[in-house]
């Protein structure tokens, strides 16, 4: 049984961070969504872009609190020029009038959770993984070829990220995927993490949590397998 493991190198460094974790069989393909059910995801998706106005409180990206409290944890570790978290860039899409658009079921579900409660989420392919998944602090020079590349490009010394027995998942938290544990369509487990640094928005945390899972469940027949929240104190969970 594959686990996600927090390294004491990242609880370190982050010791009030929580990630909420969610991991999923028996995905049905986007193909097989019915018209209602794919009518239904794209309000949910406009219904978060509006929603996501309330955490855009300066016409500065970096100035509203969400942004700015992540642009201050990258700068905890080592990082590549011009990284930034993924909430960050679904944020700037609806400050400058670009709402996120529909793309697949899984992809829509996860952007409206994340742009309704303003946290990053990752998604990989559970069966990709080789080994335990860990999030930790690189030696530097792990394997990692990004999507959309056509050459690795290694994770950097001090650099925090997901990685297993083959290499990096995903950089700088979750600035980057690699093309290994990529989802497609054509993925029915999958693996995805919701993240918090700020302490008072646990509670915040777990409510997403719940509505992720039943909207997994709700729009692609999701098995749900693992569903928890793990930390410094809970540093592991089976996927």
């Amino acid at each position: 049984m594959t686990r996600l493991i927090l390294d004491p190198s990242f609880t370190e460094l982050f010791p009030d961070a929580r990630l909420a974790v969610l991991s999923v069989r028996g995905i049905r393909k986007s193909a097989q969504l019915q018209e209602a059910a794919a009518e239904e995801l794209a309000a949910l998706l406009r219904e978060a872009n509006e929603a996501a106005g309330k955490y855009l409180i300066s016409d500065t990206i970096s100035e509203n609190p969400v942004p700015a409290a992540w642009r201050q944890a990258y700068r905890k570790f080592n990082a590549k020029k011009g990284a930034r978290c993924s909430i960050e860039n679904l944020l700037k899409r609806v400050l400058h009038n670009h709402p996120v658009g529909s793309i697949a079921p899984t992809v829509d579900i996860t952007n409206a959770v994340s742009l309704k409660y303003a946290f990053p989420v990752g998604t990989e392919n559970l069966d990709a993984f080789v080994g335990d998944l860990h999030l930790g602090i690189m030696k530097g020079g792990e394997s990692f070829l990004p999507i959309g590349a056509d050459k690795e490009d290694p994770a950097l010394p001090g650099e925090l990220a997901y990685y297993d027995e083959a290499g990096v998942v995903c950089r700088c938290f979750n600035w980057r995927d690699g093309q290994r544990t990529m989802v497609t369509d054509d993925t029915t487990a999958e693996f995805i993490v919701m993240e918090c640094i700020e302490p008072d928005r646990v509670h915040e945390l777990e409510l997403a949590l719940e509505e992720l899972a039943e909207l997994m469940q709700k729009y692609t027949g999701a098995e749900i397998i693992a569903k928890t929240i793990v930390s410094k104190d809970n540093p592991e969970t089976e996927l």
